[in-house]
Protein backbone atom coordinates (compact mmCIF):
# COMPACT_ATOMS: atom_id res chain seq x y z
CA UNK A 1 0.00 0.00 0.00
CA UNK A 2 1.22 3.38 -0.59
CA UNK A 3 1.10 4.68 2.78
CA UNK A 4 1.85 1.82 5.14
CA UNK A 5 2.44 2.97 8.77
CA UNK A 6 2.19 -0.83 10.13
CA UNK A 7 4.32 -3.76 9.08
CA UNK A 8 4.58 -6.46 11.76
CA UNK A 9 4.31 -5.12 15.01
CA UNK A 10 8.38 -3.63 14.94
CA UNK A 11 7.25 -0.95 12.60
CA UNK A 12 4.51 0.37 14.12
CA UNK A 13 6.34 2.07 16.88
CA UNK A 14 8.80 4.06 14.01
CA UNK A 15 5.47 4.68 12.47
CA UNK A 16 3.80 6.05 15.78
CA UNK A 17 6.86 7.95 16.54
CA UNK A 18 7.48 9.92 13.15
CA UNK A 19 3.57 10.53 13.39
CA UNK A 20 3.74 12.27 16.83
CA UNK A 21 6.23 14.53 16.25
CA UNK A 22 4.92 17.40 18.41
CA UNK A 23 6.01 17.56 21.99
CA UNK A 24 3.35 18.14 24.37
CA UNK A 25 4.63 20.25 27.26
CA UNK A 26 1.46 19.18 29.85
CA UNK A 27 1.53 16.39 31.92
CA UNK A 28 -2.32 15.92 30.64
CA UNK A 29 -0.98 15.65 26.95
CA UNK A 30 1.84 12.98 27.69
CA UNK A 31 -0.76 10.98 29.27
CA UNK A 32 -2.83 10.98 26.27
CA UNK A 33 0.02 10.47 24.17
CA UNK A 34 0.98 7.63 25.83
CA UNK A 35 -2.17 6.13 25.98
CA UNK A 36 -2.74 6.60 22.51
CA UNK A 37 0.40 5.05 21.37
CA UNK A 38 -0.23 1.95 23.65
CA UNK A 39 -3.65 1.68 21.85
CA UNK A 40 -2.28 1.99 18.26
CA UNK A 41 0.23 -0.73 19.58
CA UNK A 42 -2.90 -3.29 20.63
CA UNK A 43 -4.38 -2.68 17.38
CA UNK A 44 -1.05 -3.69 15.33
CA UNK A 45 -0.84 -6.51 17.21
CA UNK A 46 -4.50 -7.67 16.74
CA UNK A 47 -4.19 -6.82 13.10
CA UNK A 48 -0.61 -9.20 12.66
CA UNK A 49 -2.17 -12.13 15.09
CA UNK A 50 -5.12 -11.84 12.09
CA UNK A 51 -2.60 -12.01 8.85
CA UNK A 52 -2.61 -8.78 7.78
CA UNK A 53 0.80 -7.41 6.66
CA UNK A 54 0.40 -3.89 7.01
CA UNK A 55 -2.41 -1.16 7.51
CA UNK A 56 -2.95 2.31 6.30
CA UNK A 57 -2.63 4.93 8.56
CA UNK A 58 -6.46 6.01 8.16
CA UNK A 59 -7.65 2.57 9.08
CA UNK A 60 -5.16 2.38 12.06
CA UNK A 61 -6.66 5.31 13.42
CA UNK A 62 -10.09 4.37 12.39
CA UNK A 63 -9.27 1.00 14.48
CA UNK A 64 -7.85 2.75 17.35
CA UNK A 65 -10.94 5.09 17.63
CA UNK A 66 -13.15 2.38 17.85
CA UNK A 67 -10.92 0.30 20.64
CA UNK A 68 -10.76 3.98 22.55
CA UNK A 69 -14.45 4.52 22.63
CA UNK A 70 -15.37 0.38 23.54
CA UNK A 71 -12.89 0.56 26.49
CA UNK A 72 -14.71 4.33 27.31
CA UNK A 73 -18.02 3.06 26.94
CA UNK A 74 -17.56 -0.14 28.94
CA UNK A 75 -15.48 2.08 32.03
CA UNK A 76 -18.20 4.30 31.93
CA UNK A 77 -21.44 1.77 32.21
CA UNK A 78 -19.19 -0.32 34.39
CA UNK A 79 -19.12 2.93 37.17
CA UNK A 80 -22.63 3.42 36.76
CA UNK A 81 -23.45 0.07 37.72
CA UNK A 82 -21.06 -0.01 40.90
CA UNK A 83 -22.92 3.25 41.64
CA UNK A 84 -26.04 2.14 41.43
CA UNK A 85 -25.28 -0.27 44.23
CA UNK A 86 -23.76 2.47 46.19
CA UNK A 87 -20.27 1.66 45.52
CA UNK A 88 -17.09 3.61 44.50
CA UNK A 89 -15.15 1.62 42.88
CA UNK A 90 -15.96 -0.94 40.00
CA UNK A 91 -15.36 -4.50 40.57
CA UNK A 92 -15.46 -7.71 38.48
CA UNK A 93 -18.97 -8.59 38.42
CA UNK A 94 -19.93 -4.40 37.47
CA UNK A 95 -17.64 -5.35 34.00
CA UNK A 96 -19.19 -8.59 33.49
CA UNK A 97 -22.43 -7.17 33.63
CA UNK A 98 -21.68 -3.98 31.37
CA UNK A 99 -20.28 -7.00 28.58
CA UNK A 100 -23.73 -8.98 28.63
CA UNK A 101 -25.66 -5.91 28.39
CA UNK A 102 -23.62 -4.52 25.40
CA UNK A 103 -23.86 -7.86 23.51
CA UNK A 104 -20.73 -9.56 24.46
CA UNK A 105 -20.73 -13.22 25.03
CA UNK A 106 -18.49 -13.42 28.05
CA UNK A 107 -18.02 -17.16 27.95
CA UNK A 108 -15.79 -16.72 24.95
CA UNK A 109 -13.15 -14.65 26.85
CA UNK A 110 -11.07 -17.72 28.51
CA UNK A 111 -10.74 -19.13 25.00
CA UNK A 112 -9.40 -16.11 23.73
CA UNK A 113 -7.53 -15.21 26.03
CA UNK A 114 -5.78 -18.87 26.11
CA UNK A 115 -4.90 -18.80 22.10
CA UNK A 116 -1.89 -20.19 20.55
CA UNK A 117 -0.89 -16.97 18.41
CA UNK A 118 -1.07 -14.35 21.04
CA UNK A 119 1.68 -11.88 20.83
CA UNK A 120 2.78 -10.32 24.30
CA UNK A 121 3.04 -6.69 24.52
CA UNK A 122 5.46 -5.05 26.99
CA UNK A 123 3.32 -2.87 29.57
CA UNK A 124 4.03 0.74 29.29
CA UNK A 125 5.91 2.66 32.09
CA UNK A 126 4.35 3.10 34.85
CA UNK A 127 4.59 6.88 36.45
CA UNK A 128 4.33 7.45 40.15
CA UNK A 129 1.05 8.99 41.39
CA UNK A 130 1.83 12.10 43.81
CA UNK A 131 1.11 11.13 47.19
CA UNK A 132 -1.71 13.06 48.77
CA UNK A 133 -1.63 13.60 52.61
CA UNK A 134 -4.47 12.43 54.22
CA UNK A 135 -7.03 14.76 56.41
CA UNK A 136 -7.37 12.50 59.40
CA UNK A 137 -5.53 9.04 60.26
CA UNK A 138 -7.55 7.50 62.96
CA UNK A 139 -7.41 3.98 63.94
CA UNK A 140 -5.61 1.44 61.89
CA UNK A 141 -6.61 0.15 58.52
CA UNK A 142 -8.26 -3.40 57.97
CA UNK A 143 -7.93 -5.95 55.11
CA UNK A 144 -10.61 -8.10 53.97
CA UNK A 145 -11.56 -11.11 55.79
CA UNK A 146 -11.26 -14.69 53.74
CA UNK A 147 -14.34 -14.48 52.48
CA UNK A 148 -14.24 -11.32 50.66
CA UNK A 149 -12.59 -11.81 47.74
CA UNK A 150 -9.19 -9.83 46.79
CA UNK A 151 -10.59 -7.99 43.75
CA UNK A 152 -13.08 -6.02 46.13
CA UNK A 153 -12.18 -2.28 46.93
CA UNK A 154 -10.86 -1.92 50.16
CA UNK A 155 -12.13 -0.91 53.13
CA UNK A 156 -12.25 3.30 53.64
CA UNK A 157 -10.20 4.59 56.08
CA UNK A 158 -11.49 4.28 60.09
CA UNK A 159 -12.27 7.40 60.81
CA UNK A 160 -15.04 7.27 58.04
CA UNK A 161 -16.97 4.91 60.27
CA UNK A 162 -15.30 4.39 63.40
CA UNK A 163 -16.26 7.40 66.37
CA UNK A 164 -13.25 9.47 67.09
CA UNK A 165 -14.29 11.67 69.84
CA UNK A 166 -12.38 14.70 70.31
CA UNK A 167 -12.63 17.09 73.20
CA UNK A 168 -10.55 20.13 74.61
CA UNK A 169 -9.86 20.38 78.57
CA UNK A 170 -11.61 22.99 79.85
CA UNK A 171 -9.17 25.62 81.25
CA UNK A 172 -9.34 25.72 85.22
CA UNK A 173 -6.48 28.54 85.41
CA UNK A 174 -7.65 31.62 87.76
CA UNK A 175 -5.96 33.93 85.64
CA UNK A 176 -7.03 32.86 82.59
CA UNK A 177 -10.34 32.28 83.34
CA UNK A 178 -10.63 36.44 84.20
CA UNK A 179 -9.13 37.71 81.29
CA UNK A 180 -11.44 35.74 79.21
CA UNK A 181 -14.40 36.89 81.10
CA UNK A 182 -13.03 40.43 81.19
CA UNK A 183 -12.28 40.09 77.54
CA UNK A 184 -15.78 39.20 77.01
CA UNK A 185 -17.79 41.85 79.03
CA UNK A 186 -15.32 43.91 77.24
CA UNK A 187 -16.87 43.60 73.42
CA UNK A 188 -20.52 43.00 75.15
CA UNK A 189 -20.48 46.75 76.56
CA UNK A 190 -18.39 47.47 73.23
CA UNK A 191 -21.18 46.33 70.80
CA UNK A 192 -23.78 47.77 73.13
CA UNK A 193 -22.55 51.21 72.51
CA UNK A 194 -21.85 50.75 69.08
CA UNK A 195 -25.45 49.62 68.57
CA UNK A 196 -27.15 52.51 70.75
CA UNK A 197 -24.77 54.95 68.94
CA UNK A 198 -26.16 53.90 65.00
CA UNK A 199 -30.19 53.66 66.50
CA UNK A 200 -30.22 56.76 69.05
CA UNK A 201 -29.42 60.19 69.09
CA UNK A 202 -25.27 61.06 69.13
CA UNK A 203 -23.58 63.85 69.89
CA UNK A 204 -19.95 64.74 68.66
CA UNK A 205 -16.62 65.53 70.52
CA UNK A 206 -15.14 66.94 68.01
CA UNK A 207 -17.26 69.51 65.99
CA UNK A 208 -15.11 69.61 62.73
CA UNK A 209 -16.06 65.80 62.40
CA UNK A 210 -19.69 64.88 63.51
CA UNK A 211 -18.71 60.74 62.80
CA UNK A 212 -15.58 60.79 64.56
CA UNK A 213 -15.11 59.74 68.48
CA UNK A 214 -19.15 59.86 68.69
CA UNK A 215 -21.01 59.69 71.90
CA UNK A 216 -24.79 58.81 73.35
CA UNK A 217 -26.63 61.65 74.12
CA UNK A 218 -27.59 61.91 77.35
CA UNK A 219 -31.52 62.50 77.50
CA UNK A 220 -32.60 65.45 80.34
CA UNK A 221 -34.90 64.70 82.58
CA UNK A 222 -36.92 67.44 84.37
CA UNK A 223 -37.16 65.30 87.76
CA UNK A 224 -33.84 63.38 87.75
CA UNK A 225 -34.34 61.27 90.97
CA UNK A 226 -37.72 60.05 90.05
CA UNK A 227 -36.16 57.06 87.88
CA UNK A 228 -34.54 56.23 91.60
CA UNK A 229 -37.55 56.51 93.34
CA UNK A 230 -40.04 54.44 91.07
CA UNK A 231 -39.56 50.18 91.09
CA UNK A 232 -37.84 48.96 88.33
CA UNK A 233 -39.67 46.43 85.75
CA UNK A 234 -37.95 43.40 87.51
CA UNK A 235 -38.85 44.68 90.76
CA UNK A 236 -42.67 45.48 89.69
CA UNK A 237 -42.69 41.50 87.88
CA UNK A 238 -41.26 40.25 90.72
CA UNK A 239 -44.03 41.81 92.81
CA UNK A 240 -46.52 40.75 90.83
CA UNK A 241 -45.45 37.09 90.60
CA UNK A 242 -45.72 36.97 94.58
CA UNK A 243 -49.54 38.11 94.92
CA UNK A 244 -50.33 36.11 92.21
CA UNK A 245 -48.58 33.02 94.40
CA UNK A 246 -50.72 34.79 97.56
CA UNK A 247 -53.73 34.40 95.50
CA UNK A 248 -52.82 31.28 94.64
CA UNK A 249 -52.16 30.14 98.23
CA UNK A 250 -55.45 31.72 99.53
CA UNK A 251 -57.65 30.11 96.97
CA UNK A 252 -55.75 26.70 98.00
CA UNK A 253 -56.76 27.44 101.45
CA UNK A 254 -60.09 28.20 101.25
CA UNK A 255 -60.41 24.97 99.47
CA UNK A 256 -59.15 23.30 101.81
CA UNK A 257 -61.18 24.22 104.89
CA UNK A 258 -64.26 24.15 102.79
CA UNK A 259 -63.47 20.62 102.01
CA UNK A 260 -63.00 20.38 106.01
CA UNK A 261 -66.23 21.67 106.89
CA UNK A 262 -67.91 19.30 104.66
CA UNK A 263 -66.04 16.02 105.91
CA UNK A 264 -67.19 17.35 109.15
CA UNK A 265 -70.79 17.83 108.35
CA UNK A 266 -71.17 14.83 106.71
CA UNK A 267 -69.16 12.82 110.00
CA UNK A 268 -72.13 14.61 112.26
CA UNK A 269 -74.99 13.84 109.96
CA UNK A 270 -73.66 9.87 110.29
CA UNK A 271 -72.70 9.95 114.45
CA UNK A 272 -76.69 11.22 114.54
CA UNK A 273 -78.33 8.33 112.17
CA UNK A 274 -76.16 5.60 114.47
CA UNK A 275 -76.86 7.52 117.86
CA UNK A 276 -81.14 7.33 116.56
CA UNK A 277 -80.25 4.17 115.18
CA UNK A 278 -79.06 2.94 118.75
CA UNK A 279 -82.01 4.52 120.89
CA UNK A 280 -84.80 2.16 119.06
CA UNK A 281 -81.96 -0.58 119.56
CA UNK A 282 -82.41 -0.65 123.07
CA UNK A 283 -86.19 0.25 123.04
CA UNK A 284 -86.89 -2.70 121.66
Amino acid sequence: MADSVVMGSGSLNSGSRSGSSKTSTSPTDNYQLARRRTLQVVVSSLLTECGFESAEKAAMETLTEMMQSYITEVGRCAKATCEHTARSTPTLSDVVITLVEMGFNVDTLPVYAKRSQRMVITAPPITNASVVPKALIAGQKRTHPTYIPSHFPEFPDPHTYIKTPTFREPVSDYQVVREKAASQRRDVERALTRFMAKTGETESLFKDDISAFPLIAAKPSAIPYLSALLPSELELQTLEETDSSEQDDQTDTENNSSNVSQASMKHFCLSKCLCKNMKIFFFL
